[in-house]
């Protein structure tokens, strides 16, 4: 375990609720060496013959991530003054803030005293193996209820998930999700048998290979991406996750980790990558690595942020625009009427929208936890384009995304979200009629 700066209280994501007991809710970190955190980056071209030195040579900074598509060159104080901005930008090139520039979010406070949390000692994770997630729609929907997580049979109803589950009867197989977050529990029982290989796995904060969440629950981050991972696997229970971990435990995350992280999912075969974090203001160094990795047909969600705010954070706020928009999605969140979360930001450029409230999933310390925020909508999403992918597809992979943003329910039927108008998406997420538009039969 390792911790990069203590936790700070005022950043606080709230659980609603915990199944379990909490006799492990927190982790006890130890020190760990971690990479130089530059103030500043910016994303460059390579060229043929490029090394790390001569572009270090060329543009005064510190190379942070080199692949064949792009570099990231950091520059620190002096540095950046010394640049000529002017010229670098005639070139398309921008020197942009670097550290702690993407949050989690700052999730709907749902209510509940930490009294609440520890209401029972029944495990849904008892045995945790990848048979208990996905023994078949048929025993995951036993009556009508989804019968894993009994909690989230409303949510799942509402995007009609049994229904996915037997048009996409392969439940995701041999498709791996890039979770690109705060890191998950290695060991929690939900992802036994459903992790990829060791070996792709890593932790940009850390500064090495073990992804793993650190931190006190309900205290900043912490679970966050454990929560988001265990989203996907509810959805697309055969699907494989690769665990990335680029925010610390208070939620926040640099630029180039970002980035490099997104860079690391397309080399590691990622086929769908989940970015449940955002920024207020655009970036050019995770545009030219979303494009690298559209530009190889993965398909990209983001989550639209949760200050209610008439803007939707980035880089969801630009998953409509150019080549890119065709193999991403920006989403917010709905309740279970349909109804935009109080906490929730909407936009024109909000694509799609999902359920996000009181989501029950995987937690530290083995535990069932509930999370709300658009950060929960989002995998919900990555989640159904899992299901999609697992399947022989009946439109080009470019179609995917527009096919999913367009077949759903509306939004704003017999006068609904008015207040929101064309600003949750076109459509609220329905994975039957999405996959009926999208896989073969």
């Amino acid at each position: 375990m390792k911790v990069r700066h203590l936790l700070n209280p005022a950043l606080a994501l709230c659980t609603a609720a915990l199944i379990v007991g909490c006799n492990q809710a927190s982790t006890t970190p130890t020190a760990q060496a971690e990479a130089a955190r530059p103030t500043h980056i910016m994303s460059v071209p390579v060229l043929a013959g490029d090394t790390r030195e001569t572009l270090e040579a060329r543009y005064g900074g510190t190379v942070t991530h080199l692949d064949t598509e792009f570099a990231l060159v950091g520059l620190d104080g002096g540095k950046v003054q010394a640049q000529n901005l002017q010229a670098l930008a005639a070139r398309g090139i921008v020197v942009e803030p670097n550290r702690d520039t993407f949050k989690a979010g700052a999730l709907a406070r749902m209510g509940g005293a930490r009294s609440m949390w520890a209401g029972g000692a029944r495990s849904m994770w008892a045995g945790g193996a990848r048979s208990m997630w996905a023994g078949g729609a048929r025993s995951m929907w036993a009556g009508g209820t989804y019968s894993l997580v009994p909690e989230n049979t409303t949510a799942f109803k509402q995007i009609r998930l049994e229904a996915a589950h037997l048009l996409a009867p392969k439940l995701g197989t041999g498709v791996k999700v890039a979770v690109i977050d705060t890191g998950i529990e290695l060991n929690h029982p939900a992802f036994i048998g459903s992790l990829a290989p060791a070996s792709e796995w890593k932790d940009y904060v850390g500064n090495d290979a073990v992804p793993e969440e650190v931190g006190t629950l309900g205290v900043g981050g912490y679970g966050h991406g454990t929560a988001v991972a265990g989203i996907v696997l509810q959805v697309a229970p055969l699907a494989t996750i690769l665990p990335i971990r680029v925010l610390d435990s208070d939620g926040a995350g640099d630029t180039d980790h970002v980035a490099s992280a997104i860079s690391h999912a397309v080399a590691k075969g990622a086929q769908v990558i989940n970015l449940s974090l955002g920024s207020t203001t655009p970036s050019t160094a995770i545009q030219t690595a979303i494009k690298a990795a559209t530009g190889k047909g993965i398909l990209v969600v983001a989550s639209a942020g949760n200050d209610n705010a008439r803007t939707i954070t980035y880089p969801a706020a630009q998953a409509d625009e150019g080549s890119s928009g065709d193999y991403s999605l920006g989403v917010t969140s709905v309740n279970s009427s349909h109804i935009k979360s109080t906490f929730a930001n909407y936009a024109s450029d909000v694509e799609l929208s999902a359920p996000g409230e009181n989501i029950y999933t995987a937690g530290p310390g083995g535990l069932l936890v509930a999370w709300s925020g658009t950060s929960m909508a989002a995998p919900i999403v990555a989640g159904g384009l899992a299901l999609a992918r697992g399947q022989t597809l009946a439109v080009p992979i470019h179609d995917v995304t527009k096919k999913m943003a367009e077949n759903g329910t509306d939004p704003y039927n017999n006068g609904m979200n008015q207040a929101y108008k064309d600003k949750l998406g076109k459509r609220s997420l329905d994975l039957e009629q999405a996959l009926k538009n999208i896989v073969k039969s």
